[in-house]
């Protein structure tokens, strides 16, 4: 079923309804990087070389090229901050279009069963900043653990399987649920879930690949909620009898 969700969804990624998506997240994503660039050198100018001028006092017509070389390794750093930011700026940006994705995925694969419903914009917002706390977390872990062998790729799994897996199916979930019965029907298949979560950690570690990875994400969790609805049909009968009942 796992499997079968993550064929989908990677079907789905490059099909031409999900292609404008792919681009419009490629192309704010790398507008959004060469912004960022712009803006980190002005500031380094506007902060560092004056510092340098000061630490450095009478330093001859001859010695300019000194500031020349520390432009070129100023660029260079920010370039490498960049790089480390790709995955960051991807998801924060991704995050404002999984329901557009998710929407693809409706009307291909299940154009007979109602349609969900959109987030709110508050809680669209909300989950994106938790989509982006999700990619950040884990790329912290990632470099972090790659000091210690022998468990960092078993944490890297284990850690982004349980974050990835949770967010991305609450957020499929509250497309036909309200937020409380998503979270409990997570609960309920929290082994299935923790299992596809390993599934997309396995597609974060893949370098360039894991831009990708919300899209994805989104479109995989989709489809799994959809089997685990049709095999668990009982789960909103029994949430309506365990409903406490007011006024008895």
């Amino acid at each position: 079923m796992i499997l079968d969700a993550a064929r989908l969804s990677f079907a789905n990624l490059f099909a031409p309804e999900t292609r404008s998506v792919f681009w419009k997240v490629l192309g704010l994503t790398l507008l959004a990087l060469v912004g960022l660039w712009f803006a980190l050198r002005e500031l380094f100018i506007y902060l560092a070389l004056p510092w340098l001028d000061a630490l450095l006092p009478g330093t001859p017509g001859w010695a300019g090229w000194l500031t020349f070389v520390v432009g070129i390794f100023a660029s260079l750093g920010l370039a490498l901050g960049l790089a480390l930011l790709l995955a960051p700026v991807t998801a924060l940006i991704a995050g404002f279009f999984l329901d557009d994705v998710a929407e693809v995925v409706e009307k291909r694969d299940y154009p007979q069963e109602p349609a969900g419903r959109p987030l709110p914009l508050g809680e669209a917002i909300s989950g994106t900043l938790k989509f982006l706390g999700v990619i950040i977390i884990g790329n912290i872990i990632a470099l972090f653990l790659l000091l210690i062998p022998g468990i960092n790729l078993i944490a890297f799994f284990l850690v982004n399987g349980y974050l990835l897996g949770r967010e991305f199916f609450e957020f499929a979930a509250m497309r036909y649920r309200s937020p409380a019965e998503a979270r409990l029907f997570r609960a309920k298949h929290a082994g299935t879930v923790f299992l596809s979560g390993l599934v997309l950690a396995a597609f974060l570690a893949v370098p360039l690949l894991n831009l990708l990875t919300p899209l994805f994400a989104a479109g995989m969790m989709v489809h799994l909620h959809k089997k685990l609805s049709q095999r668990d049909p009982d789960f909103q009968r029994q949430l309506n009898v365990n409903k406490p009942s007011f006024g008895r």
